[in-house]
This record gives structure tokens, sequence and C-alpha cells, in this order.
């Protein structure tokens, strides 16, 4: 029995050097147990021959809008109806475009406008291309309306060039959907809050305190949590990440501006999971004008503490609402953590230490220890996607307790 016995996958090959690695693609969802159908652009039939493809799928291989059917129905309406995903691998640019605005001009831009699944990008395009600004606002609009991508991966690309825009691995591919083709819907009809990311804090019109948090753990759970079936809405510090497919985002700077975003929305949430790192202190009072050096270079700033978020939302705690919160330690971990959860009436705390290697900031990996109020668990090294699962179903397990 493969994972993905009795689904069906559409994937969409686009004209990028990277087509041939979504042979790779094809056959590995084929041995994961996927039918698979294949539609080329008449550009990716330059790199890959559809034969490739029709031998890998064991199905014809769609590359014309207008070629007669093999039995007569309208196959573009057809396929979007079979697919249980819709992939595109590569993705380029103008596949994005075509999708952001509704264009529908060849085979691949006609089925997936049709299709109702899910679809999933993985994007693949020159380092430039991908940076763009008419290619990040094209993925803007693809997110807001629920379209989900992996990647592109940072490395040296055919052009010569390096930076992002290589097409991510064919067995990260598969993982995704695999993950997207069988995640349990246990989240259906409640409402999650994440927090995710740094506060920053002004100096001077140009200066700010801030930390090293890069919201990837907190936008892994709010994206595990969408696709688990929840309403989600993401209360942000200032990152470097896309907002979640079906991820309701609240932008935040500040401690007191996360503060009166958590005040306002918290009251409404089942779960309320706050993994962001917040300041905990800020000047106490921000220059009007840049700061020059004066004297001997030195400078020194007043510092105040910012207001306790995590205790504020803890003390306005609903019955039936589950509180879970993260503690980013460097010593006693267990001790720290486990005031925290006491402290800001919280259910359970993710506690990891921060030296540890794979445990830190700006990496795609976490080693994390659960604690409630009636044990603790250690996890072992594991991607923040992954770890975003484990909290979410112990929190929906402290639910049902």
């Amino acid at each position: 029995m493969g994972a993905l016995d009795g689904k069906t996958v559409v994937l969409g090959v686009t004209g990028g050097i990277a087509a041939y690695k979504s042979c790779e693609v094809v056959s590995r969802l084929r041995k994961a147990g996927a039918k698979v159908h294949v539609i080329m652009t008449a550009n990716a039939c330059q790199f890959v021959a559809p034969l490739t493809f029709e031998t890998l799928s064991n199905h014809s291989c769609i590359t014309d809008t207008f070629a007669r059917p093999e039995r007569w129905e309208v196959e573009h309406v057809a396929l979007a109806k079979q697919a249980d995903l819709f992939v595109i691998a590569p993705a380029t640019a103008n596949i994005m475009a075509k999708m952001a605005h509704g264009i529908a001009d060849d085979m691949l831009s006609t089925t997936v406008l049709a299709t109702r699944a899910p679809v999933l990008l993985a994007p693949a395009m020159n380092t430039g291309m991908w940076e763009n600004v008419a290619t990040r606002e094209n993925l803007k609009i693809l997110l807001a309306r629920g379209v989900m991508t992996i990647g592109p991966e940072g490395g040296y690309l055919a052009c010569g060039d390096q930076g992002a825009g290589r097409m991510s691995e064919p067995v990260q591919i598969v993982e995704r959907c695999v993950e997207l083709l069988t995640a349990p819907r246990d989240l259906d009809g409640l409402r999650v809050l994440v927090t995710a990311g740094p506060t920053q804090e002004a100096v001077d019109p140009v200066r700010f305190i801030t930390n090293r948090s890069s919201g990837k753990m907190g936008y892994a759970i709010a994206e595990a949590a969408a696709r688990r079936g929840a309403k989600v809405t993401l209360v942000t510090g200032p990152v470097r990440l896309n907002v979640p497919a079906g991820v309701e985002a609240v932008s935040v700077v500040t401690t007191e501006d996360l503060l009166s975003a958590m005040l306002r929305l918290c009251p409404d949430q089942d779960i309320v999971i706050q993994a962001a790192a917040p300041a905990d202190y800020r000047p106490r009072e921000v220059a009007p004008q840049k700061l020059k050096k004066q004297g001997d270079g030195s400078l020194a700033l007043q510092m105040v503490p910012t207001p306790d978020v995590a205790k504020a939302v803890g003390q306005q705690k609903k019955p039936g609402q589950t509180l879970v919160g993260f503690a980013a330690e460097t010593e006693k971990l267990t001790d720290h953590a486990m005031e925290k959860l006491d402290s800001k009436n919280l259910d359970m705390i993710v506690a990891n230490d921060v030296t540890r290697p794979g445990a830190g900031f700006d990496v795609d990996t976490n080693i994390a220890e659960l604690i409630t109020r009636e044990g603790r668990e250690e996890l072992p090294l594991m991607t923040k996607r992954a770890l975003a699962d484990e909290i979410l179903s112990r929190a929906m397990a402290l639910r049902k307790a």
C-alpha cells in the first residue's frame, strides 16, 4: 500500500531547464501509489520529450489544447475535476503571471484555472526574475488565493548566477505532495492564532533594537494549521517570509503593536500559539533625529521593559481556550520554561536551547522540549514543519483531555 493510493495528481511542466527533474517527480509519485497525469507546455517539450512522461506516468501526456482526445470529453475540465492535487513543477514566472491574472491560453493554464483542487507550485527561474517586483506581486496574489509553493532554493543556477531560483528537489516536492494529500483535517472549524517573528523598538528614526528571530517556526505552525483545516490568523513581526496560503496576516512592528493586536484578536480564538519573539526592552525615549557620534563615540541608552504580551493574554484566557507559549533559552531550559508555563497561564510551552546545533535562529530545524503540567517530552532534531505538526497534535490532545 502506497501513501497516495487512490489519489490523482495532475502535474504541469513548464519551459524551464528544471523540467528534467519533473521526470523524477512523476516516478516518485507513481511509487507512492498516485495516478499521475502530465500536462506540458509547448516550451517544456523543448526540454523533455512527452514520451518520457508518458512512459513514466503510463498515461498520455497532454500538450495540445485542440488535440483530439482518446475518448470524448472536454479534456481540460475532466483533468481539472480528477485532480486531488495540482502540481506545477517547474513553475516559471510566465505561468505564475498567467495564473495571477486569469489568462488561459494553453492546456496547462486552462486546466489549472478550471480546477478546484489544491494547487502547489515549485517555482524555478533566474534570480533576477524571481526577485522582480512583477513576480513578487503575482506571488502575493496567488498566495492570497490559497495557492501553495515549495521553494525555490538558493544555489548555483543553470544560467551561471548564484541565488534563489533553483527548483526544489523531486524528493522534497513529493514529500510535500504526500503531506498535503494525507494531512488530517482535525482542526476543521477551529480558530487558531499564531504569532511569529521579532518586534522592533526604535532608537531613532533610522535605528532599532530587535533580535534574531526569523519567524520560520511561527510561519510553519500557521501553514500546518491551515492545512489541517483551521481558520488561521498570523500576527507577524517584520520578516522576509511569504504568508502561507489560506492564512490571514496581521502585521505588527513593536511589542506594543503586538499587545494591542493580541488583546483585540485573542478572545475569538480557540487555540493561541505564541511563537513570536517580542523585545523585552525598549529605549525609554526615541530620539527625534538620527543620533550622531559625539566625544569618545560611546552611546548610553536607558532601557525600560516592554509589556509582557504572553502574560496579558494568559490573564484574559477564556474557558476552553488553549494557550501555547515558547521559551528560547540559553541555560536552565526546563526550569525557565516551567516558570513561564505557570506565570503566563499557559497549557503548554515549547522550550528550545538556541545554543544547540540545529536549534537556533534562522534555521529550518529545531530541537524542542514540550512541557505541560502533566509532564515533559524532549523531541529529537526535526524540521520546523514537522515540529509544527507535533505542536498542533499536542494542543489538540490537551483540548480533548
